[in-house]
């Protein structure tokens, strides 16, 4: 949502690098406008230019001047209401090059990576920027995230994004092309606070982030399937220095409340991506070994993936027929 230029009364960047803007709405800012079907457009402020819906037109000097949170109606009768978007919405109408980190999932990854102002984060796979505007909103213009992406193309709109929701180039963003695996060793050693994985093989960078991250540090990855889970979890368990991998999903329901009709909701936002999460431990100190037995055959014959130290025989025996 890139505010208006200085010529028109407004601020390069959102107070404090925040993406919210305020005040009355300006040429050059984005909004949403919703309609009583729920259909939303998203339009950039622009004066003398209409916006033409299946209900008529809408005059963007209707709109410019005005604080938002109204309704304006169409020539044609349709009445739509009048707000910036907010960085959920915003996040899932931007333009794509990669698919982009839904806003339940970058929630989780802030609340649960503990991401805190003027922390240095490092993200892999910046994909279309939406989860860069979260970590970036979250640690600050104090704090650092940096982000590291292999394809030129989705850099390039990841970069567009980002600036545009924020109003500017964000100071605390460090827009890396190159491979994380290769680039990470170059960090200084164990000065990272997070470490964010969005990418499809994490477990290559585990030996990477461990001598990036600082002693107490979070590595969390953001995986699509159950291959890809187990993967990143073996890895980081036979790695020795990180505590036992934490992994979940998350699954957000909506309701219906409509008098004494309280129902759940007919959609759902269910399964998009599992999370992990899992801490540094100090240099050279490894974990306390997991005392709960693994199931019989959970590292069987047909398992080839990293396997833990420590093993109990058993754990390698393929579970009896009834």
């Amino acid at each position: 949502m890139p505010s208006a230029s200085p010529e028109n009364g407004t601020d390069d960047a959102s107070p404090g690098w925040s993406g919210v803007h305020r005040g009355p709405l300006a040429p050059g800012e984005w909004v949403r406008l919703t309609d009583a079907k729920g259909r939303r457009h998203n339009i950039c402020l622009e004066a003398g230019k209409q916006f033409f819906t299946n209900r008529g037109a809408i005059a963007h000097d209707d709109l410019i001047g005005h604080d938002e949170g109204f309704s304006v109606p169409s020539t044609a009768g349709g009445e739509y209401l009048v707000f910036r978007p907010l960085l959920s919405e915003f996040v899932v109408s931007m333009p794509r090059g990669a698919a982009v980190v839904y806003p339940k999932d970058a929630a989780q990854i802030v609340a649960m990576a503990d991401i805190f102002p003027g922390a240095r984060v490092v993200e892999a796979g910046v994909g279309s920027g939406a989860l860069t505007c979260s970590l970036l909103r979250a640690v600050g213009p104090g704090g650092l995230v940096s982000s590291y992406e292999r394809r030129e193309e989705f850099a390039d709109v990841a970069r567009r994004n980002v600036t545009q929701f924020f109003g500017g180039e964000h100071p605390a963003w460090r827009l890396t092309v190159a491979d994380l695996a290769a680039a990470l060793p170059d960090e200084p050693a164990h000065t990272v606070d997070r470490v964010i994985l969005d990418m499809l093989a994490p477990w290559e960078c585990v030996d990477a982030v461990a001598g990036a991250l600082a002693p107490g540090g979070i590595v969390c990855a953001y995986v699509a399937t159950t291959t890809q889970l187990g993967r990143i979890v073996e890895t980081l368990r036979a790695h020795g220095e990180f505590t036992e991998p934490q992994p979940w999903e998350t699954l957000v329901r909506e309701w219906h409340v409509e008098g004494l009709a309280i129902r759940p909701g007919h959609k759902m936002n269910g399964h998009t991506g599992f999370l992990v999460t899992a801490r540094r431990m100090a240099p050279g100190v490894s974990a306390p070994v997991k005392k709960r037995r693994p199931a019989p055959g959970a590292y069987g014959t047909d398992y080839d993936g990293p396997r833990p130290s420590g093993l109990p025989p058993h754990a390698a025996q393929e579970p009896q027929a009834d």
